[in-house]
């Protein structure tokens, strides 16, 4: 089950590395991460695929 962190979310948007990268635009296009990091890759993809978000749920549960 997923939890969100707000802390981490906030902590990835103020990053020196994504200023960085947005800045001189070296992001690649969409779809694209099995070439700049495919260990990370092959880790969200498995990730995504075996949790799962408790909020829908409960929100089907007590419409």
């Amino acid at each position: 089950m997923r939890k969100p962190s707000i802390r981490k979310s906030i902590a990835a948007r103020t990053s020196v590395k994504r200023f960085v990268r947005h800045n001189l635009g070296l992001k690649a296009p969409r779809g694209y991460g099995w070439i700049t990091n495919p260990k990370k890759y092959m880790y969200n993809k498995i990730y995504n695929r075996t949790t799962f978000n408790i909020f829908p749920l409960l929100k089907k549960l007590f419409k």
